[in-house]
């Protein structure tokens, strides 16, 4: 069975619009579906946010600390680059 749409009205700047309009044309998709497929992955990231964490994983919670000036990319790219060059 197909969900029913709903006509929705937004109040967004203009250059925005016209803007978003370029790249959904760009795209091939219409802005409308864009939107929608927005607003269905921020929904569903609330949803998910509801997992329950086990006792071992919350006693692991927050026990690191990374350096304030810590660089996660380059951190990744040398330990990789380590391992399989």
């Amino acid at each position: 069975m197909k969900a029913m749409n709903t006509k929705l009205t937004l109040t967004i700047e203009e250059s925005i619009i016209e803007k978003a309009k370029k790249y959904a044309n760009a795209k091939g998709k219409s802005l409308s579906s864009i939107i929608e497929n927005y607003l269905r992955a921020i929904t569903k990231e609330e949803a998910s946010n509801d997992v329950k964490l086990t006792p071992i994983v919350k006693s692991l919670k927050g026990s690191f600390r990374a350096p304030k000036n810590f660089n996660y990319k380059k951190e990744l790219s040398k330990r990789l680059t380590e391992k399989y060059l």
